[in-house]
């Protein structure tokens, strides 16, 4: 899968854009990290890629096809996004949840085969929640529900996944891990994997690229010039 932006600008107002004139092109088997401060359009761009917001202006392409020749079925088999707000369902299982992923190949209300099953056990054994299979998904907490969303979005089987700050509600050790699982999945699956994230750190440590937000525009940056960021957030710090 190849995604191709050309002059593309994304926001709400094309008097307005929140990001203009993206010129760039992101393959299958890498981990790509936006990056940026918060407000600054990182969520808008995500959800413009996976079609929940038009483009304002620009050339959107998946495969060479643009975007909005997809119907909303055929984009389901192409994009998966998790976005940071909570799911608005309630008294649902994690592995009714997860299961859910499967729609876009069973239908809303269809009946999960056994292949179907199969895959909802992976992304499960992925993300590491085999405990909370059973579980009800009001009764978790933020983190245990990141990753539930995670396993939906890796049930869907797409070849590009769109996560919004996947790491947010996590402790160190899980978001560490939860980059190494989405940096090995981007590898090993041929995934591209494109995530929006504060953890500067994890990102220079994982990703295959780095892209910023910054100023209206979208750049590629080095792992370099992110540790020098680093080091000066971390010099302008009192030391009292």
């Amino acid at each position: 899968m190849i995604i191709s932006l050309s002059q593309l600008s994304v926001g709400y107002s094309l008097s307005h854009p929140v990001i203009s004139d993206i010129n760039l092109e992101l393959r299958s088997g890498q981990l790509a990290c936006l990056i940026g401060e918060n407000g600054i359009g990182k969520s808008t761009l995500l959800k413009t890629l996976t079609g929940f917001l038009p483009k304002l202006k620009g050339s959107l392409l998946l495969d060479n096809r643009d975007i909005e020749s997809f119907s909303q079925r055929e984009l389901a088999r192409q994009v998966s996004i998790v976005l940071t707000q909570k799911p608005d369902v309630q008294n649902l299982t994690i592995e009714e949840i997860i299961g859910l992923g499967r729609s876009p190949y069973t239908g809303f209300f269809g009946r999960l085969r056994a292949e179907d099953r199969q895959v909802v056990d992976d992304a499960i054994a992925t993300m590491g929640i085999e405990k909370l299979r059973g579980r009800m998904i009001q009764t978790l907490s933020d983190g245990e529900r990141q990753k539930v969303m995670i396993a939906k979005a890796l049930a869907q089987e797409t070849p590009v996944i769109l996560l919004d700050e996947p790491t947010a509600f996590l402790d160190f050790p899980s978001k560490a891990e939860t980059f190494q699982s989405l940096q090995r999945m981007a590898h090993e699956r041929d995934k591209l994997i494109l995530l929006s994230t504060h953890d500067l750190e994890l990102a220079v440590r994982f990703a295959d690229s780095l892209l910023e937000v910054k100023k209206g525009t979208l750049q590629a940056v080095s792992a370099s010039e992110v540790k020098a960021s680093i080091c000066a957030i971390i010099d302008r710090q009192p030391l009292f």
